[in-house]
């Protein structure tokens, strides 16, 4: 067992899992690291200072007991420690993988502010939750009551539309998840690579939601006119309430001089299909070079953790030359700076303070260079960032035979997409949802995630499932009052009775 003494930061030097060789790792999209052993873990986990302020869990959206359980992993307390951080999480590895610690958690750590390196936290949370799933200890989805006469639908099968599934078929209610991919996710499985985040992981809660008897109804378009597509008013027919958890799909134009040229694409697109191929799917645009990198020169534009996941993509499909463009400098860089190393290790090539001015293509309309400018950092804008500004006479041009517009995501038309003209939406276009973001303007329909709050942290969309879950089951509950309280479940475990006091 590990030195339990805890603060043990003065003496124990800050440590990663080991990373794999940049040359070897981009052959494949597994992950670039394995779990911790045991007793670098544990090790790891001492180096916490206790604070008497966690700023580590003030920082956290979900506010994770994060002292509480590195104290039990360092001192080989596991199961203990998973249990805590289950309790705020529905995924904890999953967080453990891909949240940018470094601009929460770990970024606010107080022993990272006085120079000693912050508690791997995401490391040692990563490896407990692996490590209940290889002990058995992640326990099947039981409710604990039956309100079974009444049905929630969920539309969106991504984190904050799980997160809620989940938490409300444990307070015992009939719940359908609809989503119009065939596999359930969302950007979990469809839009974050595996070298990140391997499938198997989703897989796996997927599964365990479905054992619990959560109902998936996956290549089903709300608001679609194909076989099987479902109107948002039948939808309303068929279940007491209804949560929106559609995230933002919608890429943001860039609309330059040679955008619509062949070579010119969007990111999720080309993530996607990176990612059915990954999963053996028959992908035709990929097959025939439209969505694949091998052998070209590839250019990406944007800053952000998409636009990450896409140069380290092209690597690993085998690229001639990456090249990730963003307008402003390294240090107002959006993306998590760790993905920003690993990239750079693995070849990619940065241009900062850098922006496309226009597309030039052959005489087959295919893109084949990209002109740009230098830019410079002026005045503040809106958010309060410096903004980017052409520097004049600084022109410039890169070889690209596919450029990937990363520059991020806004919501879909659902008022048109769902003939719900009632639906109030904001000026962006996100839904509204009033009562701290969970209710919408028409009654028992109810909101949560990026289309609420805009693009985001799968943490903020697992933060606002957990919310949206309590809000509906008090809504639900005041409708069925007078049908009389929901009864236990005669076979509630000793567990289920310490949940049901939470939840019921």
């Amino acid at each position: 067992m590990a030195d339990t003494r805890m603060l043990s930061f003065t003496h124990k030097s800050q440590a990663y899992p080991a990373k794999r060789n940049p040359a070897d790792r981009a052959g494949d999209f597994q992950e670039i690291s394995p779990s911790f052993l045991l007793a670098k873990a544990e090790e790891q986990a001492s180096r916490c200072s206790q604070c008497g302020v966690p700023f580590c869990q003030v920082h956290c959206p979900l506010q994770n007991h994060i002292p509480d359980w590195l104290k039990l992993a360092a001192e080989g307390r596991l199961r203990e420690a998973y249990e805590l951080s289950n309790s705020t999480s529905t995924m904890p590895e999953i967080c453990g993988r891909i949240c940018p610690q470094d601009r929460l958690c770990e970024g606010n750590c107080v022993i990272e502010q006085s120079g000693h390196g912050s508690v791997t936290i995401g490391s040692v949370e990563k490896f407990i939750t692996d490590t209940a799933w290889k002990e058995g200890w992640v326990e099947p989805l039981t409710p604990v009551a039956d309100r079974s006469t009444q049905s929630v639908g969920i539309i969106g099968a991504g984190p904050a539309g799980l997160t809620a599934a989940e938490l409300l078929r444990v307070r015992g209610y009939d719940v359908h998840v609809y989503d119009r991919h065939d596999r359930a996710g969302g950007l979990l499985t469809y839009g974050i690579p595996g070298f990140k985040l391997e499938k198997p992981i989703v897989t796996r809660r997927v599964e365990r939601l479905q054992a619990g008897g959560i109902h998936f109804h996956l290549g089903v378009e709300i608001g679609g006119s194909g076989e099987g597509d479902l109107s948002f008013d039948t939808l309303r027919q068929r279940h007491q309430a209804i949560l929106i958890a559609t995230g933002v799909y919608k890429p943001r134009p860039l609309g330059l001089d040679g955008s619509g040229h062949r070579g010119v694409v969007k990111a999720l697109d080309y993530l996607i299909a990176s990612n059915r191929k990954g999963f053996g799917d028959a992908v035709p645009a990929f097959d025939s070079g439209a969505l694949s990198a091998e052998g070209r020169n590839v250019v990406v534009i944007g800053g952000g953790d998409t636009a990450m996941d896409c140069v380290r993509t092209a690597v690993r499909q085998g690229a001639a030359s990456v090249t990730c463009m963003y307008r402003r400098d390294r240090a107002n860089m959006p993306g998590s700076a760790r993905e920003v190393a690993n990239a750079e290790e693995e070849g990619v090539v940065f241009e900062w303070l850098a922006g496309p001015t226009a597309f030039t293509a052959d005489s087959e309309g295919h893109v084949r260079q990209v002109q740009a400018a230098r830019m410079r950092l002026g005045l503040p804008d809106a958010s309060g960032r410096r903004a980017p500004e052409p520097d004049p006479g600084q022109e410039f041009t890169l070889p690209a035979d596919l450029v990937i517009e990363a520059l991020g995501f806004d919501p879909e038309d659902l008022q048109s997409a769902f003939q719900a003209p009632d639906l109030a939406v904001t000026r962006w276009g996100t839904v509204r949802a009033e009562n701290q973001r969970l209710s919408t303007s028409i009654p028992g329909v109810f909101a949560a995630g990026d289309i609420v709050r805009g693009a985001s942290l799968v943490v903020w969309a697992i933060r606002e499932g957990r919310d949206v879950a309590a809000a509906m089951h008090a809504w639900l509950k005041s409708e069925a009052a007078q049908q009389g309280a929901a009864a236990p479940l005669s076979g509630a475990v000793e567990t289920g009775r310490s949940a049901e006091r939470e939840l019921a």
